[in-house]
């Protein structure tokens, strides 16, 4: 039975929501926006107007846009924050577009690291760490363009690489078979940490190992999204309506979107978090801490920054220094706390030791012949 204050804790969570950050990156045409829209349940980012030919010429490069939605899944409130990155894959070179993105994910870091450097918090500071990046490959029905491989690599180092084919109701079930293979052995054969669902046989429990396996078995998910809603043998179902057929969304059959969003949302969630903050962040950490410490400040940094990095120095040096002073001081009252008990233990003895003495003395006495008495021979 939980005790009041986990249940208190819990009370507290439900009611707060819990708050998780998603990125959405592809080429255009991928599907990124219908698949999130369809993932709320609700239009949260508009669609690309159709490209005017007058200036199909010009490269506007890659836009960061977050925006946040709150979802109620089973009772929780979910604050789910949404990362776009339109105009990704656009252009000729896109090592501009590389640079923005893994940008914005390690000023997230770098706002952590601030934040956690500061010898008062701000309780308001908001966490916008990206827990998990769904990579929209172009459904070509081959493996893994030079675009993804590099970006894939770029990535897995700073968030949770997963993998999905967009628009998958374009390839035949057989093409879209292969298609994986072909995505999967190119994974393995550029050694790319995508995040491919972790179990441990000897440690995890049964049902774990067989649902993390199962969702393994998925990758890369094909994603098949709508947003209208049409009837098919009497039910309304979200799907995708051809001449030759109907696809629906939330048919196991057709597309692996179940999977996916029950996955991102429900059982994977906090895992993403966790490995977003114990391995991802505390890898950045290492690094950022190591370079400024052991390499100094570039000389490259403009003024401002020179400031900022010497501030987060001093403040991340004052917070160490704030730590050794507790723990002397815990130590020093853990000392007095253990003196303390030990004088108490001997003023008890000797406590003892005095009623002890009395009693003995009161015995003798009781026990001593009384002196002769005066005329008494």
């Amino acid at each position: 039975m939980a005790s009041p204050l986990t249940a208190v804790r819990r009370k507290k969570n439900v009611k707060k929501g819990l708050g998780f950050c998603l990125m959405v990156c592809g080429a255009s045409g991928t599907g990124r926006t219908t698949f999130v829209n369809t993932l709320c349940g609700k239009h949260v980012l508009g669609h690309k107007d159709s490209d005017d030919a007058a200036n199909a010429h010009l490269e506007e490069g890659v836009k960061i846009k977050p925006v946040t939605v709150e979802l109620d899944e089973e009772g929780t409130r979910i604050s789910l924050t949404i990362v776009d990155t339109p105009g990704f894959g656009d252009q000729i070179d896109n090592e501009a577009s590389f640079s923005e993105i893994v940008g914005y994910l390690e000023r997230q870091y770098d706002d952590i690291l601030a934040e956690e450097s500061r010898i008062k918090r701000n309780p308001r500071f908001r966490d916008n760490r990206v827990h998990a990046l769904l990579y929209f490959i172009t459904p070509t029905g081959h493996g893994l363009r030079e675009l993804d491989i590099e970006l894939m690599k770029r990535l897995s180092p700073r968030v949770n690489v997963i993998p999905v084919i967009g628009k998958a109701d374009s390839l035949t079930p057989v093409e879209l078979a292969e298609s994986k293979k072909l995505v999967m052995e190119d994974i393995e054969h550029y050694r790319i940490p995508v995040y491919n669902f972790p179990y441990d046989i000897e440690e995890d429990d049964e049902d774990t190992v067989e649902e993390n396996a199962e969702l393994r078995g998925l990758m890369p998910f094909a994603i098949v999204g709508s947003e209208e809603v049409v009837e098919v043998n009497g039910r309304k179902v979200r799907a995708r309506q051809y001449p030759w057929g109907i696809v629906e969304v939330d048919n196991p059959r057709h597309s692996d979107f179940l999977a996916i969003r029950s996955a991102l949302l429900h059982s994977h969630l906090a895992d993403l978090k966790e490995i977003t903050h114990d391995f991802l962040y505390e890898n950045y950490r290492t690094e950022k801490l190591s370079k400024s410490v052991e390499g100094g400040i570039s000389a490259s940094m403009n003024p401002e920054d020179l400031a900022s990095q010497s501030v987060k120095l001093k403040e991340e040096q004052l917070r160490r220094e704030e730590e050794k002073l507790r723990e002397i001081e815990l130590k020093v009252q853990r000392e007095i706390t253990e003196k303390r008990q030990e004088l108490l233990a001997r003023e008890s003895q000797l406590k003892e030791i005095e009623a002890r003495m009395a009693r003995e003395h009161a015995q003798y006495r009781d026990e001593s012949p009384a002196p002769p008495q005066n005329g008494e021979h």
